[in-house]
């Protein structure tokens, strides 16, 4: 099981979104997805957090919030756990990411970029200003086929 971090940066109504088209070998392979990556041994959700997000961008997170909880089954892909954050403060520049391109995108400019179609619940979630959420996402390839939102199928 993989356990990574997800965040939402967030600026005048954009959040700060990684087109991923640096790495060949990429499950997000051009896709538009927040920052984020794996936990290294002994970190906690908001070390990892706080670590991937200054390695990806430059930036230093002075305000955060968590979000939720995704749960990733796949067919395709080892299963993750993934724990999701916004932030709406920092310090620093953004810098160049070897991931991909790092672009503000207005938010409601977001649903019409190549995303995951499990992203677009929890960017609803997110709008709709939901406290904190659990969310299982089940996907074949990249088809997601089922969607539970804490405990109950999503429709």
């Amino acid at each position: 099981m993989n356990f990574t971090t997800l965040c939402y940066i967030e600026k005048e109504n954009q959040y700060l979104m990684l087109h991923r088209v640096s790495k060949k070998k990429d499950g997000n392979k051009d896709k538009w997805i927040g920052v984020g990556g794996h936990f290294e041994e002994g970190e906690s959700p908001e070390d990892c957090l706080l670590r991937e997000v200054r390695e990806e961008t430059g930036l230093e997170l002075v305000n955060y919030q968590f979000r939720g909880i995704v749960t990733f089954i796949s067919d395709k892909w080892e299963d993750e756990y993934m724990c999701l954050y916004t932030a709406d403060k920092y310090i620093g520049e953004i810098g160049v990411c070897d991931e991909g391109e790092l672009v503000w995108v207005e938010k409601d400019k977001i649903k019409d970029l190549n995303i995951w179609e499990g992203d677009k619940i929890f960017f609803r979630l997110l709008a709709e200003n939901e406290l904190f959420f659990s969310l299982k996402l089940e996907y074949q390839g990249e088809n997601l086929i089922n969607a539970i939102l804490n405990g109950k199928e999503y429709n």
